[in-house]
């Protein structure tokens, strides 16, 4: 599957939208450190979603500067880069090196990273602002301090410093969250892969295997497909691990006659999707699981009705909990009448999270979810996840046909123009889809 790529053009577009509401100053955005898992080996390297939201640029040791534009001078655009290392390149593969990432990210100027310190100061001289990724790091919250202090040592020469310091992410996270249709067109893809793999990991369940032997046909179909990773931690959970929310040990032997729980999603091109199914691990549902499972999509499918433009972000919340709280009342799982039950929150024990969240470069994804002290409005471009869920663990309390039954039901939707489309609608849900692929 050939992977889409968006082009460099749109990041330049990026960086002077982010440079035109900075309106004046200086922005300094780190990308991620590598990470050492042990010795000498390295966690796989994943850049900084910010950065390179603004860059493109996928090597580690990277700073982006973006200076805006005065009437003095033009809006800048500054990458420090690795130096190119023939030698390096040998052990560790190609880097760009400053003359070809000049070239190839359409930057003003590139520098090697070692020259940072030595450059940085200067950049900083006469700025009224910075704006950086501010308590993202202490190392570098010390390290924007020291440049800080050493243009406020000249200050006799006549060099003013920066008066403020502005976290980024402010800006940034409200252009991450409206999606362009290139971003759409990658992140569809990458729920196509995620779709695929799900209904893989589907038909080859049977009693008996292994938690990881479905994670591990999740994680071939990703990389047969061109994505190299998965967006988080695939959460593969067999009967009573599905009422643990964040279960990712993945080790348990498979029952006949339990569910199967799984979340999991690619990432493609720095894009996330995210999936979460579950079904019979002997391919027929029990009247039981029937029960809640259909009480879980109803709610879901309520939910998803309410995501469309204007409405706010709360409402499928609450239009998935009312129809949750009815059904565990007209299962005997909560006591009293809606009004009760939603006041009291006795439903929090069989669903205690929220619906959704915001997706994109992150699968928890940029965006703040009220504005002004109120849920935000849903607009155009919007990618959201819609995932209610119902989890029984045993109790003394709770009959014994309902012990150990978790399910959830998770789908990625793009808000659009007029109500709202799903990137993720052909990974099969229904009773009988589910029942049918399997056999």
């Amino acid at each position: 599957m050939q992977s889409l790529i968006i082009p460099m053009e749109s990041y330049l577009k990026r960086r002077h939208t982010f440079a035109q509401h900075m309106q004046a100053g200086i922005a300094i955005i780190p990308t991620a450190p590598e990470r050492i898992r042990n010795r000498d080996a390295h966690y796989p390297y994943r850049f900084d979603s910010y950065f390179y939201y603004l860059s493109g640029f996928t090597e580690p040791e990277a700073v982006l500067v973006i200076v805006a534009k005065t009437d003095q001078a033009p809006e800048r655009h500054i990458l420090f880069c690795r130096a190119k290392d023939k030698e390096r390149e040998i052990w560790d593969g190609y880097r760009y090196g400053p003359e070809a990432a000049k070239e190839t990210f359409l930057l003003d100027e590139t520098y090697p990273i070692n020259r940072l310190d030595d450059i940085i100061p200067t950049l900083l001289s006469n700025q009224p602002i910075i704006y950086t990724m501010l308590g993202h790091d202490s190392a570098w919250d010390q390290r924007i301090m020291q440049w800080l202090n050493q243009v406020r040592e000249q200050v006799r020469t006549g060099i003013m410093a920066p008066e403020k310091i502005n976290d980024c992410r402010g800006i940034l996270d409200e252009m991450r969250l409206i999606k362009s249709d290139q971003e759409l067109d990658v992140m569809q893809q990458a729920a196509n892969i995620s779709v695929q793999a799900h209904r893989n990991a589907m038909q080859m369940t049977k009693p008996g295997q292994y938690e990881y032997q479905i994670e591990a046909e999740l994680l071939y179909t990703f990389n047969r497909h061109g994505a190299r990773s998965p967006a988080y931690t695939s959460i593969v959970a067999g009967g009573s691990n599905a009422c643990v929310l964040h279960y990712v040990e993945n080790n348990a032997v498979l029952k006949s006659g339990d569910l199967l729980l799984i979340d999991a999603g690619c990432e493609l091109q720095g894009y996330a999707s995210d999936i979460t199914r579950t079904f019979p691990i002997n391919g027929k549902f029990s009247s039981v699981q029937k029960d809640i499972y259909q009480l879980v999509l109803n709610a879901q499918a309520a939910a998803i009705a309410q995501v469309k433009p204007d409405n706010r972000w709360d409402e499928p919340h609450q239009a998935a909990l009312k129809i949750l709280a009815q059904g565990f009342i007209d299962l005997g799982l909560c006591q009293g009448n809606l009004d009760s039950v939603l006041e009291s929150e006795d439903y929090k024990r069989f669903y205690m999270h929220r619906t959704g969240h915001w997706l994109g470069m992150d699968v928890h994804d940029a965006g703040q979810y009220k504005q002004q002290g109120e849920w935000r409005r849903f607009q155009p471009g919007m990618v959201l996840t819609v995932e209610p869920g119902c989890y029984i663990r045993a109790d003394e309390n709770v009959a014994e046909h309902f012990w150990n039954i978790g399910i959830r039901i998770e789908d990625d939707v793009i808000v659009t123009e007029n109500g709202n489309q799903l990137l993720t609608a052909t990974a099969p849900k229904t009773i009988v889809d589910i029942e049918e692929l399997m056999q």
